[in-house]
């Protein structure tokens, strides 16, 4: 028992001294005196961006308001002013001034001196070879090569021939204005003036009239669907354009210049879109509209014909779930003479040709393919374009055309 007591007394001394050592210890360590705050904390710029020239001036330092010297505007005044400030920069660009096309009554008559000067190969070529004393077999084979060279055909150009040979036979004596009268009576059977040449823009329903323009890239298709535009507006109606030759974005966007020129829409749909899909777009625009006349611009490719007959086609029915189709105009250019007929002929198996537009008669063009391109489709010339002008644009009339061609 006494050595147990020995032991809890010698094991609380241990513990005693051994605090006594830790707390001594502790004292002895001293803590750092705490830094007296800065009054002005140091603020590291990040690096400058290296400059070169007056940008690598020192900036100077510009003088800066308070919010109390700044005088803000009153409730009254924020009222008052404006709720926005335009700036002159961005303003919107203006609407394009509507154009007053020219009346298309008489137009080819005015354009008869334009049209005169690039004919004469043909008319005068004709009287002067008529008019000789003695009309020999060389003779009249330089009236055929005339007429060939205009680019009458082959057959048509036998057929006055032999009318003429005949008619000359039995007149005996030819005074200038015989023979005048002679060649236009014979050139005005050949052009024919008993042909509808009428543009047909009326539906027999109750829908807008509508008109599809096709033709080959190039020959002045889209341009001439917009000067028809304009020969629209003048004659008094409401126009809706469709910008169906999707597949050359410089067609839309001259389309709708036209348009925009008349103040006729311009229907148009994503490049390299679906042709039919906008021609059925612009038709049923038309009708919601209530517009007189619907104009469907369409491509002009003719890498394969069963391409073009697929893709022609398609707009046809489309375009006929509306209402049937009233025209069909096919664009030809006069310059490309006999060559012109070929394209006409693959056009005319796509599609119901029912009338020809005739442009650019007003340069070397020869005014026998008009004669050559009816006797090859079976249908009418009804529009001539006789210039670049936005008005150039005429309904064919066959006595001011044979007129032209043979001068006063």
């Amino acid at each position: 028992m006494d050595i147990l007591i020995l032991a809890v007394v010698i094991a609380l001394v241990a513990i005693g001294a051994i605090s006594g050592l830790v707390v001594s210890s502790r004292t002895k360590k001293q803590l750092p005196p705490p830094q007296a705050p800065s009054s002005t904390p140091t603020i590291t710029a990040p690096p400058a961006e290296p400059h070169v020239g007056e940008e690598a001036e020192t900036p100077r330092e510009e003088p800066r308001r308070t919010i109390e010297e700044v005088d803000l505007p009153t409730a009254e005044e924020a009222l008052e002013a404006p709720a926005a400030v335009e700036d002159p920069l961005v303003a919107a660009p203006p609407a394009p001034e509507i154009e007053i096309p020219e009346p298309t009554a008489g137009r080819l008559v005015r354009l008869r001196a334009r049209l005169a000067r690039s004919q004469n190969t043909l008319g005068k070529g004709l009287l002067n070879l008529l008019s000789r004393e003695h009309l020999d077999e060389d003779t009249w084979e330089e009236i055929e090569d005339t007429l060939l060279t205009a680019d009458v055909g082959v057959t048509p150009t036998q057929e006055l021939v032999e009318r003429l040979r005949e008619r000359v036979k039995v007149l005996g004596t030819r005074t200038p204005e015989e023979l005048r009268a002679l060649l236009r009576e014979e050139l005005l059977t050949l052009v024919g003036t008993d042909l509808d040449r009428t543009v047909h823009t009326e539906s027999a329903l109750d829908t807008p009239g509508i008109v599809m323009v096709v033709g080959v890239n190039g020959t002045g298709k889209t341009t001439t669907t917009g000067k028809l535009a304009r020969v629209l507006v003048a004659d008094g109606k409401s126009v809706v354009l469709g910008a169906a030759d999707t597949f050359r974005a410089a067609a839309t966007d001259q389309l709708q210049t036209w348009g925009d020129r008349v103040g006729a829409r311009t229907i148009r749909g994503p490049e390299n879109g679906d042709p039919a899909s906008v021609a059925y777009d612009a038709v049923k625009e038309g009708i919601a509209e209530g517009s007189d006349v619907v104009l469907i611009d369409t491509a002009g490719r003719l890498h394969t014909k069963t391409g073009l007959m697929d893709e022609l086609g398609k707009v046809k029915r489309v375009v006929e779930k509306h209402g049937p189709l009233d025209e069909v105009l096919l664009v030809l250019d006069a310059t490309t003479g006999q060559n012109g007929l070929v394209q006409a002929r693959v056009f005319a198996e796509v599609v119901d040709i029912t009338g020809i537009v005739l442009t650019k008669l007003d340069g070397t063009a020869k005014g026998g393919i008009v004669i050559a391109v009816q006797r090859e489709l079976g249908v009418p010339v009804k529009l001539i374009g006789l210039g670049e002008g936005p008005d150039d644009l005429a309904p064919f009339e066959p006595e001011a055309f044979v007129d032209a061609l043979i001068g006063d």
